[in-house]
């Protein structure tokens, strides 16, 4: 079995790495061979024909693509972590204002916003082009995704954490 991703040029010097690096160690870590294009195609396969092993490396190969470094994109690999990408383009109607405006706030000044959602979700984000994608634990990245849709609709960051600390809090105690 093989699989197929295509990448943004200007991201295979990560996956790829410093002579080569982060694609051995990408490959060792998830049991795959990766040949990489100049445009940005991305195959992978596996000798034995390992279809899950091809599958979680074409998340990791993905989180790469979106963002994330690649020691990052390996967490993907861990039992019960998902990718989840949101194509921010699509939601907000193809308008370019609304896409700059939405990446800004979800952000923040300084990337404030940014490290808060991260640490009151235990999500991993990378925010590049017109996609937020999420690294974490699938209830942890589900938290997130709703997160990321109240600033899409509007709401305040304040309102955005203490909606974050309530959930976490119900989720320590059980409720």
């Amino acid at each position: 079995m093989v699989e197929y991703v295509r990448i943004p040029k200007d991201r295979i010097g990560a996956l790829i790495g410093e002579n080569g690096r982060s694609k051995a160690m990408l490959e060792k870590k998830c049991g795959v061979k990766l040949e990489v294009g100049h445009d940005g195609s991305v195959t992978i396969s596996t000798p034995d024909e390992d279809g899950f092993a091809e599958w979680k490396a074409l998340d990791v190969v993905k989180a790469v693509g979106r963002g994330f470094n690649p020691r990052l994109a390996l967490n993907v690999l861990k039992e019960d972590h998902v990718l989840v990408i949101i194509d921010l383009y699509e939601i907000l109607h193809r308008k370019e204002a609304d896409l700059h405006r939405v990446k800004s706030r979800v952000i923040g000044e300084k990337g404030k916003a940014w490290r808060t959602m991260e640490l009151l979700t235990n999500t991993k984000m990378s925010v590049y082009g017109r996609t937020i994608a999420l690294i974490g634990l699938e209830e942890d990245v589900e938290l997130a995704s709703r997160a990321i849709d109240m600033i899409i609709g509007g709401a305040t960051h304040a309102t955005v954490y203490r909606f974050l600390e309530r959930e976490q809090s119900g989720r320590r105690t059980g409720l």
